[in-house]
């Protein structure tokens, strides 16, 4: 797999992901172009110059690749059960973001990014009809995709059995549902945010707990999965700010 964008390859090389191979235009020589070789060098990466029409190549047509390109491993999925044991190692209920067939590898990347940011211990996702973590959602993601955890499940509605049942609130954000802000987020929660002009499917929804609605006030009654992502896990993190300790399921 490769990766593309100065932010995203100095997280790879951060992170400690697998680098193979690092391709870097001949005349990159700022500030930021040397940290970047330097932690390459530090880790014993090979790094091969090139010119601009070769790193094009190696991008999708038109990628901004800011002149890095890397060549890394495929991603290394997690089992559910291994973000259950982060946040458990962390002391901290688990947080979860479960995403119902979002297909765009933009907001998946961006969904990552936010949830990161967030301090999400993990994020699921499904196998079939649904984006992979792959060189977009990487380079969408800053880089985030190399900190964050994710699960790649056959089926979503078995995997939310087994967190409520490990004692995890499962909610969905649909617009058909309770006010977000009225709800008591705190504790060990999963969010499910549905795909691109979908939402949440009707047997998830009835799997769910409950069903959680972000206010709408527009002539548009549907917000983007990586927004409405950014809305609810930003919303418990508010929760928790003001509430800390939380309570058990």
């Amino acid at each position: 797999m490769k990766i593309y964008g100065r932010n995203a390859v100095e997280e790879a090389l951060r992170s400690g992901a697998t680098v193979d191979r690092l391709l870097v235009r001949r005349d990159a020589r700022d500030a930021h172009a040397n940290k970047i070789l330097n932690m390459a060098r530090d880790r014993g990466v090979k790094t091969v110059l090139c010119d601009r029409a070769a790193l094009d190549r190696e991008c999708p047509k038109g990628a901004n690749h800011q002149g890095f390109v890397a060549e890394v491993t495929d991603f290394d999925y997690c089992e559910p059960e291994d973000i259950l044991a982060y946040a458990e190692s962390r002391g901290e209920p688990p947080f979860i973001v479960i995403l119902d067939g979002v297909e765009d590898p933009h907001n998946l990347g961006a969904v990552i990014r936010v949830a990161e940011c967030a301090g999400v211990h993990g994020i699921v996702i499904p196998k079939h009809r649904a984006a992979s973590v792959n060189d977009t959602v990487i380079k969408v993601s800053s880089g985030a995709a190399e900190h964050m955890r994710v699960a790649r499940v056959t089926n979503i509605n078995d995997t939310i059995a087994f967190l409520q049942e490990r004692g995890v609130w499962v909610f969905a954000a649909d617009m058909d549902g309770d006010d977000l802000y009225s709800a008591n987020l705190t504790g060990a929660v999963a969010f499910v945010v549905g795909g691109e002009g979908k939402g949440v499917s009707r047997l998830t929804r009835e799997r769910c707990d409950g069903v959680l609605a972000i206010p709408m006030f527009g002539k548009v009654n549907s917000l983007n999965a990586s927004v409405a992502a950014g809305i609810v896990v930003y919303e418990k993190v508010r929760r928790d700010l003001a509430h800390p300790g939380g309570w058990a399921k």
